[in-house]
């Protein structure tokens, strides 16, 4: 074991290295033809909500990526409680099972670009990933008794589930213009994130008309079904021509 601030050394040590590989990529020709649009807004987050079109691109964006916040802000977080209610035998550590939820996200979000590239779609990677997540919740309610290390196994297959997070930006983004799609990616992960304190109120809400689990798994169902509706909604950008502005 190691003090956790070593934590945030290594962090930053790896954002020094991804900034030192930035260095190394070439900007696209795309984004410098619109720095010489003179005429045209560039980054302007009102832009998402002065068109009607637009603003339902930009809050399906936002909805599809629901599930990763309910899982970590949730299951994971609340993982002990959880256990509690489960009747698992050991005492479960939120820190750890966040840990073991994380690891697997970042293994989830490298494979889920090559299965699009597979697939030839965003979509469909996106609902095969949406299917992993659905399964995990389903053997995370089922668990009966069982041991601290199937928590934390079941926490690992529901953060792969939700290693969605980079095809989610990508879709994100490849909804919009040139002149807003760097805002997209940025505000879009943003407001997901923003999402979690009303799933938590619902979570909250639920429990005083029905027990801790069961609120937990309608929070779920709820949320699932909002992102499963908006993917279905949402626009294959999958080979979509991206030179293009927003006006």
């Amino acid at each position: 074991s190691f003090h956790w601030r070593i934590c945030y050394f290594i962090g930053g040590g790896l954002g020094f290295c991804l900034l030192i590989l930035r260095i190394s990529v070439m900007e696209s020709g795309m984004y410098n033809k619109v720095k010489e649009m003179s005429s045209v807004a560039k980054g302007d987050f009102r832009m998402f909500f002065n068109n009607g079109a637009r603003m339902r691109k930009y809050l399906l964006a936002i909805l599809i990526g629901l599930p990763t916040w309910y899982v970590i802000g949730v299951l994971v977080t609340f993982s002990n409680n959880f256990a509690k209610e489960f009747n698992v035998s050991e005492t479960i550590d939120p820190g750890r099972a966040t840990m073991y939820a994380y690891v697997a996200i970042s293994i989830g979000d490298v494979l889920v670009g090559f299965v699009s590239q597979w697939l030839k779609s965003r979509k469909k990677a996106l609902f095969l990933f949406y299917g992993l997540t659905v399964m995990a919740i389903g053997l995370y309610f089922t668990q009966d008794g069982g041991s601290a290390s199937r928590m934390y196994a079941i926490c690992a297959a529901l953060g792969f589930g939700t290693g969605f997070w980079a095809i989610f930006v990508t879709m994100a983004a490849e909804q919009f213009g040139t002149n807003l799609r760097a805002t997209a990616a940025t505000t879009v992960p943003n407001m997901v994130r923003g999402a979690l304190p009303l799933i938590l109120l619902l979570f909250n809400w639920l429990q005083h008309f029905t027990s801790y689990v069961n609120a937990g798994l309608i929070t779920g169902g709820i949320v699932m079904l909002i992102s499963i509706i908006a993917a279905w909604l949402t626009e294959e950008t999958f080979g979509k021509d991206l030179n293009y502005v927003e006006q």
